[in-house]
């Protein structure tokens, strides 16, 4: 054991309290230790970043953009409406409806994305209904993580151990060879978690502002179409009695106004339904399959491209033509190229038609228009203030059908091995882009630099490692502690210490550090190395008892008012369960 051997053991344990202390973000921390190992000349310059060339951290990056595309095309929102209920069903019903979904998702999508769209969606579903969203967060992310098991290309740690594998001349991961042991343990935890994790979660519910005289309210008019699920239903069994942040007030059928509307009321064709609510509640509303705002020439409400019409929200100025003057006279959409959704009047509420509404200095429109609508009207004399509103994914539908066929026909390429991952993923950006279904500025939105940078940075780190010898003597550590027990012993020994590591540091760096030392062990016992590497991934994947082990918990964690501890309440066990599980699979299959 040499300089390089203490020094860079030294930088590991820094690097491990520096993580865990959260004293500098995890992108700096990784970099410093990098640095600090090319300066002591423990590897080159050349291996510090070969692992951004790496085909793992390639895959992941144009996997972010097929997934950033699926998002904005709104498949996700689609999704969403069908996975969630009314709220009136139990906990445990909830989330067997909820969770093998997202699992399954989760095993053909990258989770980072799926957990990033669904996290907002189950907070304003919650709250609608006024539900605790922390009872389906962490059950959320959990999914994800355990549906990401199943397939290559379910999470981003199961392609870094694949492009690792390539790397030691192993064969890389088949596209669903992990799924064997991973599709068992994705049951298993979401059958855990409905039947007894949820009661470990906390309580934690959040309100939308009371509607009332201070709330900054919002009228909007919806007709009712064919295609609307509520029609014969009464108010109450619609849905649309008890919405938090929107309020049914009255309803005009035949020229005649039921006012206000009773629960029992029934909903028939044509009606015209009258809300007031908060901005992001009407945008959601508005979207509704069978609620029709008025018919418009210049783009349909229901699939308008969000890279091009955005939301806004404007005040009318004193001087503005449009004061005095109906919506219906005003020509807006011919002269503003936007639409009005909703109006607020302060201090009043506005009962007529929207069409018939007389505008006047201080109403603030709530519109779709352009993208360019705040540029060319800032300075103008109509409106005295305007300000961007809440953003909803959307794309015309033919894109949305597109993108899936572009994400299909990516993965039957890469599981029927016509092409690598790589490969089969660069070809479908090259789709996406050729369709101009993505363009520049978008794909580097969708582009999560943090995450690529530290699984990059961690590669080069694991390079270290190995070349250092504390990956082999950790590995002797492993070995001499727990051969007693054969090859199992062994096995278990790496997946523990995986885990472990898993605790303290992201599951991505978890993977890469550990990687060389499951090897390094395998070789010394003369076991199968793919065994061992199928371990790693598994131990690094399943990441749940800390927020700080896996991005998707850590998006869930503020989001759903969490404490370390509520991770760890529910995490540990489930951890422990899924370890036994994994180590008696792997044993079977590969030993």
């Amino acid at each position: 054991m040499d300089f390089h051997f203490y020094y860079t053991a030294g930088l590991l344990l820094l690097m491990v309290v520096l993580l865990v202390r959260e004293w500098f973000s995890i992108e700096i921390t990784v970099f410093g230790i990098l640095m600090l190992l090319v300066i002591g000349e423990v590897i080159t310059l050349k291996e510090a970043f070969d692992g951004f060339s790496n085909e793992g951290t390639l895959s992941i990056a144009l996997l972010f953009i097929i997934a950033g595309a699926l998002n904005n095309a709104g498949v996700m929102n689609t999704l969403g409406t069908a996975l969630y209920g009314d709220g009136r069903e139990s906990v445990g019903r909830k989330l067997l409806r909820l969770l093998p979904p997202v699992s399954a998702l989760s095993a053909f999508m990258n989770n980072t994305p799926i957990v990033a769209v669904l996290t907002p969606a189950t907070r304003n579903w919650a709250t609608k209904y006024n539900l605790a969203a922390s009872k389906y967060l962490i059950p959320i992310s959990f999914a994800a993580i355990m549906g990401g098991m199943c397939t290559l290309i379910g999470t981003s740690t199961n392609l870094i151990i694949h492009g690792l594998m390539i790397e030691e001349g192993l064969e890389g991961m088949g596209f669903f060879e992990i799924g064997v042991i991973g599709l068992p343990l994705a049951l298993a935890g979401i059958f855990f978690i409905i039947v007894f994790g949820h009661h470990l979660l906390p309580d934690n519910k959040e309100h939308l502002v009371e509607l009332g005289e201070n709330t900054r309210e919002f009228v909007i008019e919806l007709k009712v179409h064919r295609g609307y699920q509520g029609i014969g239903k009464t108010i109450e069994d619609a849905g649309l009695r008890h919405l938090e942040g929107l309020f049914l007030f009255q309803i005009e059928r035949k020229n005649q106004f039921i006012a206000p509307a009773p629960p029992d009321a029934r909903i028939q064709l044509g009606d015209r339904l009258f809300f007031t609510g908060l901005p992001k509640t009407i945008l959601d509303l508005q979207r509704t399959p069978g609620l029709e705002l008025t018919r418009d020439s210049h783009f349909d409400l229901k699939q308008y491209n969000s890279s091009n019409i955005k939301t806004f929200e404007c005040t009318i100025s004193p001087g503005s033509p449009l004061v005095g003057r109906t919506v219906r006279d005003s020509d807006f959409r011919n002269t503003y190229s936007a639409v009005i959704i909703a109006i607020h009047r302060h201090g009043e509420r506005v009962e007529e038609k929207i069409g018939d509404i007389v505008l006047k200095a201080g109403d603030t429109l709530l519109l779709l228009a352009k993208k360019n609508f705040r540029q060319k009207w800032y300075h103008s004399k109509d409106f005295y203030l305007i300000a961007g509103g809440d953003e909803i994914p959307s794309k015309p539908r033919w894109q949305m059908y597109s993108t899936i066929a572009v994400y299909v026909i990516m993965v039957l390429l890469a599981a029927l091995k016509v092409l690598p991952l790589v490969s089969a993923a660069g070809l479908g950006v090259i789709a996406l882009v050729g369709l101009r279904i993505v363009g520049g500025a978008e794909m580097r939105e969708m582009i999560d630099l943090r995450v690529l940078a530290v699984i990059g940075i961690s590669l080069g780190i694991a390079v270290a490692a190995r070349k250092s010898g504390v990956a082999a003597a950790l590995a002797g550590q492993i070995v001499d502690f727990s051969s007693g027990f054969g090859a199992v012993g062994v096995l278990t020994g790496v997946y523990i210490f995986t885990s472990a590591c898993n605790l303290l540091i992201t599951r991505n760096a978890a993977a890469a550090v550990m990687f060389p030392i499951a090897i390094a062990a395998a070789n010394e016992i003369g076991a199968d190395e793919r065994a061992f590497a199928v371990a790693v991934a598994i131990a690094a994947a399943a990441s749940f008892a800390t927020p700080i082990s896996s991005p998707t918990n850590l998006m869930v964690y503020g989001a759903g008012g969490y404490t370390f501890k509520n991770f760890m309440k529910i995490g540990i066990p489930l951890q422990a369960m899924i370890g036994i599980l994994a180590l008696v699979m792997i044993y079977w299959f590969y030993l």
